[in-house]
């Protein structure tokens, strides 16, 4: 290749470097968000064109929630709104992600329901109880068996989705399924004088919900994913207000198709966490009263029941930087 035809490629393919570094910069952020109230809020921010506001160009994608994390494994988003056990499991499998900013923790919303007749987890002896193995129902089985003072083989586990749990528990052939909302009420609602035995209101902590992004993402937009934490701040401060919460509500409601007065409960089962609480529980400790407290006992957990093989380091996952950088 001559010195002319040498430049003249170079400047080409600069130019096509260039044009392509300009296109993807362009793109907005690209967020997958599914059916918890801890997520269902950030409606309330794209609805008032928050986002717009804080000069960030962000897309937010609805998904059922374990669609959401295949989205975000395939490389199709950027972020994604999940559990930090399950980030664990979506990064065991190639799906590394860092967990930038906490959105809640279930403060209820999770539930072990039992069929009627039953009042307490030591009634569960030697009986059947339906679970989705392996998702968190499931560790918050455990977590109340261990604490009711009983052995995971003093129950028979079910293999069951979720979303079937309402059939399930009206089938008659378990005792109790482990459902979160608005699924456990739907399970309740099917089967009266059925109730919550245990939930996450139990175990604060237990259940730490996130958003977790690709560390590529972290690193080329750190600027952008910082106004997008500042946004949310705004979000938990509207939802909290009681002057604003009707208003945040009937936005939230409208997002998943019912009333403001049914959504409402579902809220109250969800502790919102804005920046500054977050920061505290991004201390490294060990408890439910911290990330990685709680993180250690989900990969524990995760090892232990085959979901994968190595314990993963939580340090890899649990990223506070971009938080620390709001002021």
């Amino acid at each position: 290749m001559n010195k002319t035809i040498k430049t003249v490629f170079n400047m080409v393919a600069g130019a096509a470097f260039l044009s392509m570094s300009a296109s993807a910069l362009a793109e907005p952020l690209k967020i997958g968000y599914s059916d918890w109230p801890g997520w269902v809020a950030w409606q309330v921010a794209i609805d008032k064109g928050w986002f717009k506001q804080a000069g960030v160009d962000v897309k937010f994608e609805w998904f059922d929630y374990s669609a959401s994390m295949d989205a975000y494994s395939a490389g199709k988003i950027d972020g994604v709104l999940m559990t930090n056990g399950d980030a664990l499991v979506t990064g065991s499998a190639g799906g590394k992600s860092k967990m930038i900013m906490l959105t809640d923790y279930s403060d209820g919303n999770d539930m072990i329901v039992a069929k009627p007749g039953i009042k307490s987890l030591k009634e569960l002896k030697g009986k059947k109880v339906a679970v989705e193995e392996g998702l968190v129902e499931h560790l918050l089985l455990l977590d109340g068996l261990k604490k009711a003072g009983m052995k995971p083989s003093d129950v028979t586990l079910v293999n069951a989705k979720t979303n079937s749990m309402p059939q399930v528990l009206g089938s008659g052939e378990v005792a109790a399924i482990g459902a979160w909302q608005p699924v456990a009420g739907e399970a309740m609602r099917a089967l009266p004088g059925s109730r919550p035995i245990y939930t996450s209101a139990d175990e604060p902590g237990l259940i730490y919900d996130v958003l977790a992004v690709s560390p590529a993402s972290a690193a080329m937009h750190k600027a952008e994913w910082i106004k997008v934490l500042k946004v949310w701040d705004r979000v938990v401060h509207y939802i909290n207000d009681p002057k604003t919460q009707p208003d945040a509500v009937k936005i939230m409601a409208a997002r998943v198709g019912v009333s403001p007065a049914t959504y409402l409960p579902l809220l109250k089962g969800t502790h919102l966490l804005d920046l500054a609480a977050g920061k505290k529980i991004y201390a490294a400790k060990t408890g439910f009263g911290s990330l990685y407290g709680s993180s250690k006992v989900a990969d524990d957990f995760n090892v232990a029941n085959g979901v994968y093989k190595t314990h993963q380091d939580l340090n890899d996952y649990i990223d506070g930087a971009l938080m620390k950088a709001v002021k």
